[in-house]
């Protein structure tokens, strides 16, 4: 019986690869990344698709994945391109970390390995943004080395397997274990697509079609009557609010004054417009925070975004400036025309997004 098993469950034999294997074959997803079969995966391509997959569906990544491979086709093109570019073809996409490391990788790649990625996990795991699931991936799926890329797909279809008790997130290093245990002697790329196709569309979170899964005898769970049960998840811990207020001030030309963020951080390097900083209850005098000193009016409107780790409210405040009125040391004026340029991310598109007439309200 496994380690953190039911005992109330009958363990079934463990799974056969090659099961799997023979469904992926008749059933793999036909996915912009995914070369066709019998066709060698390009490195770049599982690189570029896997970081942009990482917390993002597959839907909303398949556009950006295809703009960015028309603008940078290859690892070169990448590591020449300025942050600033990729950070706003990247804009909407979220979890902005991912880009810098993104661009930061493909230019190690092109200093430190002539533009070849490593084909170990070991050496692509000392690369910028490569973590332990992204470097058994692209070792799998692009060099076929006997690798588990262990994603939320292979965490359910493994935990309903052997029916593993112990909840997520502490039963990972029992799940890597676990898939570790039943990799096949070939086809390490295949597999692991097989599993991450097998999660999405069969394994499902809920309602399993479980008479559809090529591992149904296999499946502890499935014998069990209980599949929805795995994986079992640790109560979540309530997420904090932020507050904020932003400054929407434009120009009778229309222009609307932006900023950078730090590099470093919470959207390291992103557009935004000025705001206050972001803090449990606000700031007690927003105010000082405005860039200029003028009539500010409070907008009967508040955005909210949630990100990872809290939720964020922020105020707005307008002002109307003129149109020759110089920008701030470290601002800029953007005209509405130019937004597509600029990478915003997607709580300051909301931010944006209020920019008609300025509506009755309180002066600030």
């Amino acid at each position: 019986m496994p380690a953190a098993a039911n005992p109330a469950i009958a363990y079934p034999p463990s799974p056969d690869p090659s099961a799997l294997l023979t469904w992926y074959d008749r059933h793999r997803r036909r996915l912009p990344w995914r070369a066709l079969p019998g066709v060698r995966q390009d490195p770049y391509r599982v690189f570029l698709s896997e970081i942009m997959l990482q917390q993002t569906t597959v839907v909303t990544v398949a556009p950006y994945y295809e703009a960015f491979l028309r603008r940078w086709p290859g690892i070169a093109a990448l590591a020449a391109a300025p942050l600033d570019e990729v950070l706003s073809a990247w804009a909407g996409l979220g979890y902005y970390a991912r880009a810098r490391n993104l661009h930061a990788c493909a230019q190690a790649v092109v200093e430190r390995h002539g533009g070849h990625f490593p084909a170990t996990e070991a050496e692509l795991l000392v690369l910028p943004g490569i973590g332990p699931y992204t470097a058994a991936a692209i070792a799998a799926i692009a060099f076929e080395r006997r690798a588990a890329p262990v994603d939320g797909n292979w965490e359910r279809v493994l935990a309903r397997l052997f029916a593993v008790e112990d909840a997520l997130p502490k039963a990972r290093p029992r799940l890597r274990t676990l898939a570790l245990s039943i990799l096949p002697q070939a086809r390490h790329g295949d597999f692991a697509q097989a599993m991450m196709d097998l999660g999405a569309t069969i394994c499902t979170p809920r309602k399993p079609a479980c008479a559809l899964c090529p591992w149904q005898g296999a499946c502890a769970a499935s014998a069990g009557g209980v599949p929805e049960r795995y994986p079992v998840k640790a109560a979540k811990a309530a997420r904090p609010i932020r507050q904020g207020v932003a400054f929407l001030a434009i120009r009778a030309d229309g222009a609307v004054l932006v900023r950078s963020r730090p590099r470093k951080g919470l959207l390291g390097g992103m557009s935004e417009v000025p705001s206050t900083p972001w803090e449990p209850g606000g700031v007690a005098h927003p105010a000082v925070h405005a860039p200029f000193k003028t009539g500010w009016t409070a907008l009967n409107a508040t955005v909210t975004h949630v990100f990872s780790h809290f939720a964020l409210e922020l105020t707005l405040w307008r002002a109307e400036l003129p149109a020759g009125q110089p920008a701030p040391e470290g601002h800029r004026w953007v005209a509405p025309t130019g937004f597509d340029t600029e990478a915003f991310p997607s709580v300051m598109r909301k931010v944006l997004a209020h920019l008609e007439p300025c509506p009755p309200g309180r002066r600030g």
